[in-house]
């Protein structure tokens, strides 16, 4: 059930970042209205798939498909 819900928090991700340069974590929040721990379910996700890429910039966690 919980690998369900992961693909698809994963894919409105995914939409949200498609066209973008990258959003940061905050920015990507806003854009999905996705609770904390459910964009991070997402995020791991896309990562482990490698699908986005994850770096920390000016403190602020940023986004971006590869």
């Amino acid at each position: 059930m919980l690998k369900e819900k992961a693909g698809e928090i994963a894919g409105k991700i995914w939409n949200a970042l498609n066209g973008t340069e990258g959003l940061t974590a905050k920015q990507l929040k806003k854009a999905t209205k996705l609770i904390d721990k459910d964009m991070f379910l997402g995020l791991g996700w896309l990562l482990r798939e490698d699908k986005i890429s994850a770096e920390e910039v000016e403190g602020e966690l940023f986004f971006k498909l590869i």
